[in-house]
């Protein structure tokens, strides 16, 4: 285990019922646990996966039928455009942990330009997008959401692109499913990933710097 990660979860599961803070988030996620809020209870949960979900990004592959959709252009994709209208997407289902605490301290995170959200548009209008949490050379994926099918696939193959042109090294998607495996994802032990994630907390990286991305080649 990451020494002072025990400590951490520690401090985490004290405090869960307390306010959820950037400070408290960012440190939380350079020690690789992340927060899900219980709708019910109002409480917030806190998670260190063994193994964990990393997309590797020298492995991404982007099924054929999705590349064409990318070259004809289908979408306009952008970042940070309208980054609380994203969180606020992906929230609204059924069953949600984005609960209004976690609302709240990801858009907190979003202006001090630590939260990022990727957005696919449609003749002007939200087609799909996700969002996540940027640290050195990693970007912790949090959740997508789509209006017109295949939008956030998009969004994730632009996504990808732009970390490898930012110098990133980490995607993180915490846990790996069926969906995320068409792409590339895989389960790595906990040890693994610790080392990864130290290693890309201490990378420079540009965020975003192709900038009106609406066509992509290659990936």
């Amino acid at each position: 285990m990451k020494p002072g990660l025990l400590s951490v979860i520690i401090l985490l599961s004290v405090t869960e019922r307390l306010s959820l803070t950037p400070a408290l988030l960012l440190r939380a996620y350079s020690n690789g646990v992340f927060p899900m809020g219980d709708e019910d209870t109002g409480a917030i949960r806190w998670y260190a996966p063994n193994p964990r979900g990393i997309l590797p990004l020298d492995a991404f592959h982007t099924p054929q039928n999705l590349q064409r959709r990318v070259e004809r252009g289908e979408f306009t994709v952008t970042s940070d455009v309208v980054f609380d209208d994203v969180i606020r997407a992906c929230a609204d289902r059924t069953r949600t942990w984005i609960t209004e605490p976690i609302i709240r301290v990801y858009s907190k995170l979003h202006h001090m330009g630590f939260a990022h959200s990727v957005e696919a548009w449609k003749d002007d209008e939200l087609a799909g997008g996700l969002y996540g949490v940027a640290l050195g050379g990693a970007f912790f994926g949090e959740s997508m959401f789509y209006r017109v099918s295949n939008a956030s696939k998009v969004a994730l193959v632009h996504l990808v692109r732009q970390l490898r042109a930012g110098g990133y090294t980490l995607l993180d998607t915490q846990y790996s499913n069926s969906h995320l495996e068409q792409f590339g994802a895989i389960e790595i032990p906990r040890e693994e990933y610790e080392v990864l994630l130290t290693d890309a907390l201490g990378v420079d990286t540009t965020w975003w710097p192709e900038e009106n991305v609406t066509r992509q080649d290659e990936t």
